[in-house]
């Protein structure tokens, strides 16, 4: 961890002082949509007493939503009274995407592969280069939200890159099913943060447009995990750490044919070599065509739409031999979720159907 990690008595978000023990809104400006003033909410939580800086991060595309959900559920934690350190909360950093449902920004450039981002470049450079600077850089961690994209869903799960042993141990210790190594992207939060110090940790889980209460439940949990983990709140004495899925490889399994699709499994399912995952049906015509697995493994991703085009993404499997072990995992982690909180004021959340 670098300096950053420790409270100075002036902490300076977006030109504001932020003392000790605050509960503060900020919206930094960003530039206009159209003629409408847009700025970027941002939630900071600063701790009676030093600790490292934080961010969570959710909606960096616009049509993925459940992270809004998880940054409110966690931000109203009681447990947060006793924080050490800072944590800065973004639930929408893709503004203009969320007001029109869209994964990308108005300039139709995708905002997670636009950092650092340039003062004088596209609107998406431009939005990714306020992001980084005034957030981004201020940090030791980042947490950032995603789902899917549209019309697939993904089972909970964490990816990092796991040959780094703060971001693994960190990545265990969330506590979603699966933790996937995932290569770093060109332009991405994750790959320019990473060169800058900044390590990030990226949830994944869902489908796009839709909020879902398992995975909304796992991420806020995790997020606690990670703080206890990092010292920035009390552990909890009676936790017994129990270990996700881990696995250094995955594969889209891809559509050979066109037509309607029958996805026989389902997320979370393990599979076996040759094993029949799907059929695939001609609207009129009488053929079906089996889609098998090619591997032994867990299906952490998959398609919702049932219409299907020759080389469509159909289940997204992480290779891993131990089945039985497998199952039991997601089975663990997906019912503990359910299962009601250690924090009360979650426990009076109506749950979303």
């Amino acid at each position: 961890m670098h300096n950053s990690s420790n409270i100075s008595d002036n902490f300076v978000l977006a030109g504001v002082n932020i003392p000790r023990d605050t509960n503060i809104t900020i919206n930094i400006e960003l530039p206009k949509l159209y003629n409408t003033p847009t700025s970027l909410p941002v939630r900071v939580l600063r701790g009676k007493k030093d600790g490292p800086t934080i961010f969570v991060s959710a909606a960096i595309h616009g049509d993925e939503l459940n992270g809004i959900e998880i940054v409110r559920r966690f931000r109203k934690l009681n447990i947060l009274k006793k924080l050490k350190g800072t944590i800065i909360l973004i639930p929408i950093v893709n503004t203009y995407g969320v007001m029109t449902l869209s994964r990308y920004m108005p300039d139709r450039r995708d905002l997670n592969r636009s950092f650092p981002g340039t003062k004088k470049g596209s609107l998406a450079s431009r939005v990714a280069k306020i992001f980084f600077d005034e957030i981004v850089s201020k940090c030791v961690l980042g947490i950032d939200l995603h789902t899917a994209s549209i019309h697939k869903s993904n089972l909970p799960q964490v990816r990092t890159d796991i040959n780094n042993e703060f971001t693994y141990n960190l990545a265990k210790a969330f506590e979603a099913p699966v933790v996937l190594h995932s290569e770093l992207r060109d332009g991405s939060l994750r790959s320019v943060a990473q060169e800058k110090g900044v390590s990030i940790l990226l949830y994944e889980a869902g489908e796009a447009l839709r909020f879902d209460e398992t995975s909304i439940r796992i991420g806020v949990k995790g997020i606690v995990n990670v703080l206890r983990e990092l010292d920035m709140i009390p552990k909890n004495p009676k936790k017994i750490k129990k270990l996700p899925i881990i696995t250094k490889s995955s594969q889209w399994i891809r559509s050979t044919e066109s037509g309607m699709i029958r996805t026989i499994k389902a997320l979370g399912d393990t599979v076996k070599t040759d094993e029949i995952i799907a059929y695939i049906d001609e609207p009129l015509g009488d053929d079906s065509f089996e889609i098998k697995a090619e591997f032994d493994g867990v299906i952490i991703g998959k398609s919702e739409s049932p219409v299907i085009q020759e080389g469509d993404a159909i289940f997204h499997i992480a290779r891993f031999k131990n089945l039985e072990t497998a199952e039991n995992k997601v089975e663990y982690f997906n019912e503990n979720a359910i299962l009601e909180s250690e924090f009360q004021e979650l426990n009076k959340e109506e749950t979303i159907e």
